[in-house]
């Protein structure tokens, strides 16, 4: 008999996970959030130029299920979450897989800043139930999950870390370049780090600021350098949404990327969506976090690669 001693090793950190995952429920379920399934095999997923969907029989695996949950919105259902699998292609590496598990919840009747609170409440939660304390060692280094987190907007960390202003960065084309190299290795350091207020040009699908139209109103969650979270103040305009996602479709046709036909059926409900927020948070990246681990591969029970 072979015994998979790869795999046999895991037993403990996969044990976590189920944990984790464990007080992920318990603390929505007792949010009052309604769980949710949506489907995994979609006909169009929101074309994004930097992720490429996994065709599927002519359909789309989800690269986050979002579009679904969305249109729950849209017919009334105020507070929701999901734990599920989703797939980007090309994606492998040391904090990448695949295939992957995201956490994604919306709520009806808050904004983003309403979501930094939760996500907080959230993820202190997490560790308390998990009996790790206050301070997490990751990496070599020490993040105090019960101090204040930190808020900083995307023009301050660019002048604080990036050498450059937010708009410089963007006129020059190096913006994510900046972000990638500069700004995320020092973010979420001693203390998780909340960075928000994202130019407009990279708001994806969040709605724009209202006392500042130049950024849109949009956060992320880091801790020790590795990016968890990105949430959105949600955009209900279906016309402003179809120019983007048309907008996004015309730049993966410029690169020569696979062709993703727009949701329509979300864009015809889009306008019954009630002012809400919604965030995807990464599972995997979550638990290494929190067990210390040096790669993905240390937190799932198989890497693509095994199989």
């Amino acid at each position: 008999m072979t015994v998979n001693w790869g795999l046999a090793r895991r037993r403990e950190a996969l044990g976590a996970r189920a944990r984790i995952i464990q007080e992920i429920r318990r603390f929505f379920i007792e949010g009052g959030y309604l769980e949710v399934e949506t489907p995994l095999r979609i006909p169009a997923p929101a074309p994004e130029s930097h992720i490429d969907p996994v065709p599927a029989d002519g359909w789309f695996l989800q690269t986050s299920p979002e579009i679904c949950m969305k249109r729950m919105l849209a017919a009334g259902y105020g507070r929701l979450f999901q734990i599920c699998h989703c797939w980007r292609a090309g994606e492998r590496g040391r904090m990448h897989i695949p295939e992957f598990t995201m956490l994604e919840w919306y709520r009806a009747g808050t904004d983003y800043a309403g979501l930094m609170d939760e996500c907080e409440r959230l993820v202190r939660s997490v560790v308390e139930g998990m009996g790790f304390g206050g301070k997490l060692a990751f990496r070599g280094g020490t993040i105090d999950s019960a101090a204040p987190w930190e808020r900083t907007t995307v023009r301050d960390a660019f002048v604080k870390h990036g050498g450059m202003t937010m708009e410089e960065a963007l006129e020059r084309d190096v913006f994510d370049e900046v972000m990638v190299e500069r700004i995320e290795p020092r973010l979420g350091n001693g203390r998780p780090t909340f960075i928000h207020d994202y130019p407009a040009c990279r708001g994806a699908l969040a709605r724009l600021k209202p006392d500042d139209p130049t950024v849109a109103e949009r956060f992320e969650l880091y801790i020790g350098g590795v990016e968890l979270a990105n949430a959105f103040s949600e955009l209900t305009d279906p016309v402003e949404q179809r120019t983007r996602f048309e907008s996004e479709a015309a730049f993966r046709a410029f690169r020569g990327q696979i062709t993703i036909p727009l949701p329509e059926n979300f864009l015809a409900e889009l306008a019954e969506m009630p002012p809400s927020a919604g965030i995807a948070l990464g599972v995997d990246r979550l638990v290494m976090v929190l067990l210390d681990a040096a790669s993905i591969d240390e937190v799932v029970a198989f890497t693509p690669e095994e199989l």
